[in-house]
């Protein structure tokens, strides 16, 4: 694998040195609900299904072995990254738990606790504990995913580059190449993104249908971020042959209809979204098309669940619905608040974001430069950072940086978002 050294090192020259249990945030990363969701309901029972009644059976033969317990846990991973639901990884953690009280020194039980974490959303805990298995065993392969994972998380990307280098050179797997690719993006070089996400594709299981999915659901997504939503689209029905209505590949699509303004149909794939597993992302998503279409009515009624959903059903992460909030300016200095406090405890460019445009809002235009330059720092080709800094610069009287930042948003990802890339027109056509 010198090869490919190479060229994950190449692809982010001087900057670095001067970046799902796979598939975390920013990412496609599972937003986490504790509602019960409308589940379609499936004719055969699903591979996920059936790894569960297999790992029940070991358990009920040797109740008193963590064999059991941990195969257990992984098909409950396995069957909450499949479904969406969220809930399954409690009983995933549950029977960890149990595995390491039979035996504290199981190791798998212990590298299932790290991944865990991370899907908890405990990234400095996480990072602790794959630090201490690396002491453990420095050839695990998987280890090295919680640490990247972790220091992606936690915005430390230099950290991130040699954890995954670790990984790919230790397993060269579909997990290391997604992992490659999600670091690639993060640089700014949406080719090599895409070409690693292609290669997990390829080297996938394929007897693993959730796997499959991911990879193709993550394929479209970098695509769908540089604007080529045909192409996009084609990974999302990729994904869907394979895992019919897969709740990762309905929002892809629903995304993609809308931003070639097919909205009725955008509408259709985001309420099966949404009916299958109601994240915060896609219920916003779903209110802004019916905004979009000028049905305030349903639009309001969205938003509303969104908002029952982050802060009544205790959901990990608070930041989409900071940025709602201040999208809709309204509830600032609580947007402002859940902004600061992300930010406070992590330092990665989408917090980054989010605490700018937070920042913005409420009228302090010199600290949302300073946020928004520290989320451009690893020149991620994102149009919603670029729209952010374009409409900072605009209040800060920058006309030609406003000016510049706002064109780039809209050559990288023309319908980055279906309300705020109108906006950006706008702002746009004001600095003319």
């Amino acid at each position: 694998m010198k090869k490919f050294r190479a060229n994950i090192y190449s692809i982010l020259g001087t900057a670095i040195f001067s970046s799902l249990i796979f598939g975390l945030s920013g990412c496609v990363k599972q937003e986490a609900s504790k509602a019960e969701s409308v589940k379609t309901p499936l004719a055969t029972v699903s591979a996920s299904e059936a790894e569960i009644a297999a790992a029940q059976k070991v358990v009920e033969k040797s109740p008193n072995a963590p064999k059991g317990y941990n195969k257990l846990a992984v098909a409950y991973i396995r069957r909450a990254r499949e479904t969406g639901d969220f809930s399954l990884n409690t009983n995933a953690q549950t029977a960890v738990d149990r595995a390491l009280e039979i035996d504290s020194q199981n190791y798998e039980a212990h590298r299932l606790k790290a991944s865990l974490l991370l899907t908890f959303h405990r990234f400095a805990e996480a990072l602790e504990y794959g630090r201490k298995l690396q002491a453990v065993n420095e050839r695990d392969a998987f280890i090295y995913g919680v640490l990247t994972d972790a220091n992606v998380e936690l915005g430390n990307y230099k950290e991130a580059i040699e954890t995954v280098q670790k990984m790919v050179d230790t397993r060269p797997n579909m997990e290391s190449y997604a992992r490659v690719s999600r670091v690639r993006s993060l640089h700014g070089d949406s080719d090599g993104a895409i070409e690693a996400m292609s290669l997990a594709g390829r080297v996938a299981d394929p007897m693993d249908k959730e796997a499959q999915s991911w990879c193709l659901v993550s394929l479209g997504n970098e695509l769908f971020n540089v604007g080529r939503y045909e192409e996009a689209e084609r990974q999302y029905d990729g994904a869907l042959k394979i895992l019919p209505d897969f709740h990762l590949a309905l929002a892809g699509k629903g995304h993609a209809r809308a931003a070639t303004g097919d909205y009725e149909n955008a509408v259709q794939f985001l309420t099966r979204t949404q009916e299958r597993v109601p994240t915060t992302e896609t219920v916003i998503a779903l209110g802004d098309v019916y905004t979009k279409i000028g049905n305030t009515d349903k639009a309001a009624e969205q938003y509303k669940l969104a908002e029952f959903i982050e802060q009544k059903l205790g959901n990990l992460d608070q930041r989409r619905l900071a940025l709602l909030w201040a999208d809709q300016d309204t509830k600032l200095d609580e947007a402002l608040a859940i902004a600061e406090k992300e930010y406070a405890a992590r330092k990665d460019i989408y917090t980054a974001d989010i605490y700018a445009w937070c920042l913005y809002k409420k009228g302090d235009f010199p600290a949302a430069k300073r946020a928004i330059t520290e989320a451009m720092r690893l020149k991620t080709k994102n149009a919603l950072f670029f729209y952010h800094a374009g409409m900072i610069e605009k209040e800060l009287g920058n006309k030609k940086g406003a000016k510049d930042f706002l064109q780039k948003a809209l050559r990288t990802n023309p319908s980055f978002d279906v309300l705020q890339a109108e906006k950006a027109k706008t702002a746009l056509e004001q600095l003319k």
